[in-house]
């Protein structure tokens, strides 16, 4: 058995999720790759694919010998991409990429064509989802991610920093008054804002003096989307801590103001992640230094 061509269709069996994509990709038959994968487990000792009618998942043994094959082969990339003439190192194939919903549309998606351009050999296919993806089993090459990220195998990165601002429109601040400081907010009601993810309503909090200041906020309305969050401020139906990138027009229009400015919310990392040693290709290379370049242009995102 070649095992490094048995680590390269295990790798594509699992990035497209299914034996028959794979094997269309490969130009070979699924019967193929079913041997292959056969081999392969018969060779570790181990499980690698959990198989039904409906879908594949990997094993945990599975998951942890995708994320090494994946580094192995990355190694493999690049030790022989100095030998390959014009063409060592030039970004090329398909790259996979999952983006928060509202991030992506606001200020990826409008500058994709630059992309596309600088790149054309590089085939993307770009996920705008706020849902939970398993970036390992469903076979992305990167995610974008706002927040705090939690413990995993996955190698992040940071490259921006969103901030936010407190704000409502003018029909709710004459109807309810303009609070002016954070005591006055027992008074108000605020647009809850929770997570698609986790279901867990995003705190309001407030830098005061260097620390953090969370405040319980009263509402009557709440929504798991950024762009439906803004949309509820604009109608007046509360205070709202929004992103300042999204905020930043309706605020020049006159339909949104900013209220409690010297306590800014605290802002929250944007950041790549994304499995160990995939950052070797130069595909994701390129991919990531645009996107960081896209939130280093940006002035309510980029980093201090």
């Amino acid at each position: 058995m070649d095992r490094l061509k048995a680590m390269q269709t295990f790798v594509r069996i699992v990035e497209a999720n299914s034996f028959t994509k794979a094997a269309e990709t490969l130009n070979l038959p699924r019967a193929a790759l079913t041997a292959t994968m056969q081999n392969l487990e018969a060779f570790l000792g181990t499980k690698l694919l959990q198989r039904t009618t409906r879908r594949l998942s990997l094993t945990p043994d599975g998951a942890d010998y995708f994320r090494q094959c994946v580094e192995i082969l990355g190694a493999v990339e690049a030790a022989e991409a100095g030998f390959r003439g014009a063409s060592a190192g030039k970004p090329r194939g398909k790259l996979r990429i999952d983006l928060p919903g509202t991030l992506g549309r606001r200020l990826v998606m409008p500058r994709v064509a630059e992309f596309t351009a600088a790149y054309p050999e590089v085939e993307l296919v770009l996920s705008l989802t706020d849902r939970i993806v398993d970036v390992v089993q469903e076979g992305i090459d990167c995610a974008l991610r706002v927040g705090q990220l939690q413990d995993s195998s996955l190698v992040g990165r940071q490259i921006g920093s969103m901030r936010f601002l407190t704000c409502a429109s003018p029909a709710y601040l004459a109807r309810h008054g303009i609070p002016a400081e954070l005591e006055e907010l027992r008074a108000h009601k605020g647009v809850i804002h929770f997570s698609g993810r986790t279901g867990r309503a995003f705190d309001w909090d407030f830098q005061v003096d260097g620390k953090v200041v969370k405040v319980d906020m009263a509402g009557a309305i709440s929504v798991n989307d950024a762009d439906a969050y803004l949309t509820c401020a604009l109608q007046g139906l509360g205070l709202a801590q929004v992103g300042a990138y999204q905020a930043r027009p309706h605020l020049q229009a006159g339909e949104l103001v900013e209220v409690l400015s010297a306590w800014p919310p605290t802002p929250m990392p944007i950041s790549l992640l994304y499995p160990q040693g995939r950052m070797a290709a130069p595909k994701l290379r390129v991919f990531a230094g645009w996107l960081t370049e896209i939130f280093q242009q940006e002035p309510d995102c980029k980093l201090a």
